[in-house]
């Protein structure tokens, strides 16, 4: 890192948008100056209209529509004002988008609170928001309707104009009047027909890529103002590990080093900018207490993990009498799937910029989370939760990490902010973020099916060993059940497969070796997915069948899976010829209210797994923009495909053994494939498409290596060096 050019990326990219050609503002506002001339220019664009706190329209025909949702790639920057949009019949050239701040009107209709995550913000908010663009129509109605002193049933509107004959004004000229009316009742409010769309189910370019090419989007790490300091923190090597003693002497003599204290997570380095702090804290010297977890391996927990998957464990389902009926089967199938603890890696490590003055606490964060940040903020600051201001900045990157139920990076920020009494951004480098915890937990299936004579299911006997994400957090009252946090069996217990299984039982053992969890991309489904399909696809091979047919036999009672098995199948061209070297393979699976099938193409070229094609078909329900579910599947695709290639965190003497993208290796731009991405047209509920893509790709690559070569590569991420041909099926 160059530390006399921090900023000479960013500014390299608005530099060469100026000189681009077209309409351009002839000069630069760098950091925060930036925000400063642009928060008066949005305040007089506000000046007209604001019907309710979803949007409010300027007098410059401006039509802002703010997120109670995060824009952390996912799309939502996008998708949530075409809902507005679409019901206000705005001029869609003239929408402009911000974070909402944290604030009741905002909770999310799911969480109860602000946040992201479950890919829920689509669908939760496809009635809210277009209610919200609905309500505001209907007043600037009312507003024409004086204007045009015509009765308010003779104006239409269009393209962000209200018209009544040949007279038209524009939404700009008529907020300051709207604003004035009294909001329509909700019950008055009729919404569009879907056959009247002209928005929703177009394929829409995003808005917030100009400002993230130009580079005038602004990130977690991109805050800056007079003033602002840089803190990084030594945390201990082992989890639950506490400080003893600290000499700081080396690390304050290191230039730009302003303090060094010790916090609650550890000792905090404070300097005038990132890379002092870093040296700084490179010369701390720390004694720890390395606390009950100092012998963590994962070698003994994988033993330890796959020694409980051998036991019945809580049932999370069960029908019939499987010990009984496993005996009758013409023939059994037993396997063992395991995966390992995994990052989540973004792009943009963790941080928080905080400022404090005696009655006021501003938040400056990518988070998930908006309403726990306020919480933890105004508990250690002593605040109320209304006297702290979360700005939400775009997030680089999330995958749940930065939806913690317990606000880690905040916590540590605003006590780093306060004993240093001044305005501090706290950083986590990459280093860091991997071995800092809050992991995918490791999982081990351990699954034994009876088939009878035509080859289907007759006795399933299915164990997961592994670690609650929802243990211990504010959510295990309402997500824990008898033991069982259903997050662990999602896509197990409520499978279409053992629906009709007459004797099944779903076990799970839910350990708690020490280490720090939390929900990643596609929560449960991340490993229920690979055990499924992989199983699935062994029983068709032990059935003799293909496993295309063979699972729409097993799915015939359920349209959606079987929709889009069928729509993969066919695109991919299933049955037919294949590239010499290369093995085809199938999955199917459901997930945030949406069902995916993926059907890969793979080679092993020098030793390596290489995959060439993935065809996949997604039944989300209503599609609100198209192109952003076609981008949704092809990033979880790459982000499964990390997973199951190469990605693992590994512990050691209590230690993380991984840091960087070095060593826990994430998807290559080189090995992504050519993705295909064919929507199902549907009238059914939205479904979530942030997190459901990624579920699949793993067993569709397992199973397209069966098929390539007979290895029946049973845990992630593969390893081809290490595995010999999967037993046949015991009769």
């Amino acid at each position: 890192m160059n530390t006399a050019t921090p900023n000479s990326r960013r500014q390299f990219l608005k530099t060469s948008a100026v000189l681009g050609g077209g309409l351009v503002i002839g000069f630069v506002i760098p950091g925060a100056k930036r925000l400063a001339l642009a928060q008066p220019a949005a305040a007089a664009a506000v000046a007209g209209f604001a019907p309710n706190a979803f949007l409010r329209i300027g007098n410059d025909d401006s039509v802002t529509v703010l997120l109670s949702h995060s824009e952390m790639g996912q799309g939502v920057w996008t998708a949530l004002p075409m809902l507005i949009a679409e019901e206000l019949d705005a001029d869609w050239s003239k929408i402009k988008v911000e974070h909402a701040p944290a604030a009741p009107a905002y909770f999310s209709p799911v969480f109860g609170m602000q946040g992201t995550g479950g890919s829920t913000s689509s669908w939760s908010e496809f009635d809210r928001y277009r209610q919200a663009g609905a309500a505001a129509r209907a007043m600037l109605v009312q507003a024409a309707a004086a204007h045009f002193k015509v009765p308010a049933a003779e104006v239409r509107t269009e393209n962000g104009e209200a018209i009544a004959g040949t007279q038209r004004v524009r939404y700009g000229a008529l907020a300051d009047a709207a604003g004035k009316l009294k909001a329509p009742d909700a019950a008055t409010i009729t919404l569009k027909d879907p056959k009247d769309w002209k928005i929703i189910g177009k394929p829409t370019k995003r808005l917030d890529s100009p400002e993230k090419i130009t580079g005038r989007a602004q990130f977690g790490m991109d805050v800056q103002f007079e003033g602002l300091l840089t803190a990084v923190v030594a945390r201990s090597p082992v989890f639950g590990g506490k400080v003893k003693s600290f000499d700081a002497a080396a690390a304050k003599a290191v230039a730009g080093v302003r303090n060094v204290m010790q916090i609650p997570t550890g000792v905090a380095v404070i300097a005038d900018h990132y890379w002092a702090a870093k040296l700084g804290r490179d010369a701390l010297k720390v004694e720890w207490d390395l606390g009950p977890n100092a012998a963590l391996d994962s070698k003994a927990l994988r033993a330890q993990f796959t020694e409980l998957a051998g036991t019945p464990g809580l049932p999370a389902a069960q029908a019939g009498d499987v010990l009984a009926a496993l005996p009758k089967a013409a023939k059994t199938v037993e396997a063992e799937y395991a995966l390992p603890y995994l990052a989540h890696a973004p792009m943009e490590p963790l941080n928080c910029t905080v400022k404090i003055s005696p009655d006021k606490c501003e938040l400056w964060i990518g988070t998930q989370f908006q309403t726990l940040e306020q919480k933890t903020a105004a508990e250690v600051t002593g605040l109320k939760p209304e006297q702290v201001f979360v700005h939400t900045t775009f997030l680089g990157g999330g995958f749940g990490r930065r939806a913690n139920p317990s606000p880690d990076i905040v916590f540590e920020a605003v006590h780093i902010a306060k004993a240093a009494n001044a305005p501090v951004k706290t950083v986590w480098s990459r280093e860091d973020d991997v071995r800092g915890g809050f992991y995918r937990p490791a999982f081990v299936h351990k699954a034994k099916v009876g088939l009878d004579a035509d080859g289907k299911p007759m006795a399933w006997q299915h164990v997961i060993a592994g670690q609650s994400i929802i243990a211990g957090t504010f959510f295990e009252p309402m997500m824990v059940k008898n033991g069982i946090d259903a997050t662990s069996t999602e896509g197990v217990a409520d499978s279409p497969y053992l629906k009709d299984v007459p004797n099944h039982r779903v076990g799970l053992h839910s350990p708690r070796p020490g280490i720090p969890v939390l929900w990643w991309r596609s929560v449960g489904h991340s490993h229920t997915a690979f055990a499924m399909e992989s199983l699935v696809d062994e029983l068709a091979h032990a059935a003799g069948k293909d496993p295309v047919e063979y699972r729409r036999g097993l799915l015939a009672n359920h349209p959606r899976h079987l929709g889009v098995l069928n729509l993969a199948a066919e695109k991919a061209g299933w049955g037919g010829p294949l590239e010499k070297g290369r093995g085809r393979g199938v999955a199917v699976h459901e997930s945030f209210g949406s069902f995916i099938a993926q059907v890969a193409e793979v080679s092993v070229e020098n030793g390596a797994i290489r995959v060439h094609r993935v065809v996949c078909a997604v039944d989300c329900g209503v599609a609100i923009n198209p192109a952003g579910i076609a981008a949704q599947m092809e990033s979880g695709i790459a982000f499964g495909l990390g997973a199951a290639l190469h990605s693992r965190i590994t512990f050691k003497e209590g230690r993380v053994q991984e840091s960087n993208y070095h060593d826990y290796q994430v998807l290559r731009m080189s090995e992504m494939p050519a993705v295909e991405v064919h929507i199902v047209p549907s009238t059914e509920k939205s479904g979530g498409v942030g997190e459901p893509g990624t579920a699949p790709i793993a067993p569709a690559v397992a199973n397209a290596l069966f098929a390539l070569n007979g290895q029946r590569l049973r845990e992630l991420p593969f390893q081809l060096a290490a595995q010999t041909p999967a037993a046949p099926a015991k009769a």
